[in-house]
């Protein structure tokens, strides 16, 4: 095991520092991925019958409507655009438009009288004798397959080449095999072929509640969407492969299309596509659609795939990116409306996503967030030097050394802290108290959670950060907040002169719970995690001494050593507050116990102290891997052990959606997903979903959270804390690469 030492030395000659045995570990290589997104373009009319979408070979999109053709107007990543209708061929007001189609990558129109375009010159005019026509497919040389429901008629030409009707059936979809030289014809519950050549009409599978269909793997299979799943068959034996599909997200298809040889469904519960593992990735809500109603699914401009829906078209977009690309992208995010005095915050009070629309929020946890964001741009500046990096730091540095200075505690760190006047619109109204200065209102009864936030964010900084003045202040905030916490005996006392609700590391109070409750295990852990870290930095004796004595003395070494497998409910003979404390696993003890393995093994006494820290962090993290969170795998890493789910933590960051609003989520209804009993840990599903089909969490939350219900859109989550942290510091500790020039994309 290498000593920290040794790791400073090799930092210096590297120019980097890397983790203990970061030689040892795998590295991800950051080449390009796909990132999807949605531009969303709505309809003013809701609950419109939008049908048909298509993009032809210069991006042009047109929607077919019962009001006639429509197209996109502005509209880009967050800003959605809307649906207007199509004047740009003024001449064609006057047609009685019934459907829109594609041929050779332009747009068709099917009106009352002829098949139509305005491509090729507008040489092509068919005419035709259905007058109700509305559905249309072009075969060779210009030849057309129309129906209005009932009747089929083939034209080239204006000539009627066939007529014939599927028997006793509605005929709902047409598709022409290039490859076969034949059409399908599918009805409400039989599928039928036609040859062009031999005019002939042949049934070949008998079904019912068919409702969309296309054909896909080059023509070798066609997809039929019922209302309660799909059925795959072989186009050349016409025989099913396999059972219907009825493991999916939604089972009630609406819509079929193979695009660039990928298999995408729509449903009146949003729109899934099928993945190369035979899994699902789920688009469900406003994070994708304007509407979950999906009538039609067709392939758009720069392999984009267009979703219409009842509610609007969504666009959503693939880009190469890599993990770099994307930490600049949600730099900006950040920089540009998450920056609230210095403090990494949320915005609230937005209508439907509009991210003008609403305001930068206070929070309880306003130094643990800034803390948190603040680590992620130290880690950033010692991997690239950034300037402006170190800019971030020293303003997110002054937002939280005033949480110390703004109230008369000497010691004590404030929650949060605004200007005097709105209480009354302040996260509980009932915490603030009035600073000596008559312009602001600080926020009282600071909790564990942003005491353990700071000691590794200034840990961090006075590691890290060269600049003398940061580096000083940074070790002089570890100094005064840990001697507040040993002058007061193991508390944090207010500005009541009681210790608050959370601020609690006592002997007494910890070892009070039975060993089962963990908030035994976990304020021992940080306890003496924050002792190693002023000790390190300061070299004051006294904070050795404790920190010895609380192991040796009180059993707190006895008590962070204990495996995650004896944590548990209270027993019957507990309190009331260690029941409460223990009804189910608190994701916020995980964000507090990985921010505070930081200080725990990185700035251990010895390498005896380490080796058994590593033991805990590590059986920790085993109980952690089925939720595959990015930040506690990245933590791992720096123990330098070899196997800390690199790959899952990639997963992680790249399945991150762009969108980070509390979009309204659904999943509970999905059958392609296996639940499990209820448990101590909260774990839901078998299998946690992929962060862009979940609700947008922070590290505190349960990473299997199945929806959200109500306020679709008020909101918008920073990435400072959820998303940049876990990124830099991966690259930090030298298991994230720099990004590759001229790699091959990478699929997620």
């Amino acid at each position: 095991m290498r000593t920290l030492s040794f790791l400073l030395f090799s930092g210096l000659l590297l120019g980097l520092l890397t983790s203990q045995s970061s030689y040892a570990q795998s590295v991800h290589q950051d080449k390009p991925f796909l990132q999807d997104y949605s531009v969303k373009y709505y309809i003013d009319k809701p609950n419109s019958k939008l049908s048909e979408v298509y993009c032809d070979r210069n991006g042009s999109i047109k929607i077919f409507s019962p009001e006639g053709v429509l197209q996109p107007y502005g509209g880009q990543f967050l800003y959605p655009g809307t649906l207007r209708p199509d004047g740009t061929y003024r001449t064609l007001k006057n047609k009685k438009i019934a459907a829109i189609g594609m041929y050779d990558q332009q747009h068709v129109l099917l009106d009352n009288k002829a098949v139509l375009s305005n491509a090729w010159a507008g040489k092509l005019y068919s005419e035709h004798t259905l007058p109700n026509a509305r559905l249309l497919a072009g075969g060779r040389n210009f030849t057309f397959l129309i129906s209005d429901g009932r009747a089929l008629h083939l034209l080239k030409d204006s000539k009627s080449l066939w007529n014939g009707s599927l028997p006793n059936d509605e005929v709902i979809g047409l598709r022409f095999q290039e490859g076969a030289n034949q059409f399908w014809v599918l009805g409400r519950q039989s599928l039928a072929t036609f040859s062009p050549a031999t005019n002939k009409l042949t049934s070949v599978y008998t079904g019912k509640d068919f409702t969309a269909f296309d054909l896909s793997s080059g023509g070798k299979k066609v997809i039929i969407g019922t209302r309660d799943g799909y059925i795959e068959l072989d186009a050349n034996t016409k025989k099913p492969i396999g059972e219907i599909r009825r493991k999916l997200p939604a089972t009630d298809i609406t819509a079929v299309a193979d695009i660039n040889g990928r298999l995408w469904f729509g449903t009146s519960q949003g729109a899934f596509a099928q993945r190369p593992d035979g899994k699902y990735d789920y688009y469900y809500g406003e994070r994708w659609l304007p509407g979950n109603q999906v009538t039609h699914i067709a392939k758009g401009k720069n392999n984009a795939v267009l979703v219409l829906t009842n509610a609007g078209l969504g666009e959503i977009c693939f880009r190469e990116m890599t993990l770099h690309d994307k930490a600049m992208f949600y730099d900006e995010q950040v920089r540009s409306r998450h920056i609230r005095n210095g403090f990494n915050a949320s915005i609230s009070g937005m209508e439907k996503g509009n991210v003008a629309s609403g305001y930068m929020d206070d929070s309880d946890n306003d130094g643990l967030w800034t803390s948190m964001y603040l680590a992620g741009e130290i880690f950033r500046y010692a991997v690239t030097k950034d300037e402006e990096a170190l800019k971030n730091c020293r303003e997110s540095l002054d937002a939280m050394e005033r949480l110390y200075t703004i109230n008369p505690i000497p010691g004590f760190p404030s929650r949060s802290f605004e200007r005097r006047g709105f209480i009354s619109q302040l996260a509980d109204p009932d915490r603030w108290q009035h600073a000596p200065h008559p312009e602001w209102d600080w926020k009282a009864t600071t909790s564990s959670d942003e005491v353990i936030g700071h000691i590794f964010a200034f840990g961090a900084m006075a590691e890290l950060i060269p600049d003398k003045d940061l580096k000083t202040r940074s070790i002089s905030l570890i100094d005064t907040l840990m001697g507040h916490i040993i002058k007061n005996d193991w508390y944090l006392i207010d500005y009541n002169g009681k210790p608050t609700q959370w601020g609690k590391w006592n002997p007494k109070y910890v070892n009070g719970f039975d060993p089962s409750v963990g908030d035994r295990k976990l304020n021992s852990s940080n306890i003496i995690g924050m002792l190693q870290t002023a000790y390190h930095f300061t070299k004051k004796d006294i904070y050795r001494k404790k920190a010895f004595e609380l192991m040796q003395q009180h059993g707190y070494l006895e008590n962070l050593m204990r495996p995650m497998s004896q944590i548990g409910e209270a027993p019957t003979s507990a309190d009331a507050h260690a029941k409460n404390l223990s009804e189910s696993w608190n994701h916020s003890d995980d964000e507090m116990y990985f921010v505070g393995y930081w200080g725990l093994y990185r700035y251990a006494f010895n390498d005896t102290l380490k080796a058994k820290y590593k033991k805990a962090i590590l059986d920790h993290w085993e109980a952690e891997r089925p939720e595959k969170e990015g930040a506690w795998n990245i933590f791992t890493a720096l123990t330098g052990v070899k196997d800390f789910d690199l790959n899952e933590a990639i997963w992680y960051l790249q399945e991150h959606p762009l969108d980070l609003i509390d979009w309204s989520i659904a999943n509970s209804h999905r059958k392609d997903i296996e639940t499990i009993a209820p448990n101590f840990r909260r774990q839901t599903t078998r299998e946690v979903l992929p962060p862009d089909e979940r609700p947008i969490q922070r590290h505190n939350a349960n990473m299997f959270n199945l929806d959200r219900k109500g306020g679709n859109g008020v909101s918008e989550h920073s990435a400072g804390d959820i998303w940049l942290l876990p990124y830099w510091m991966g690259r930090y500790l030298g298991v994230i690469s720099p990004p590759v020039a001229g790699a091959p994309i990478s699929r997620k």
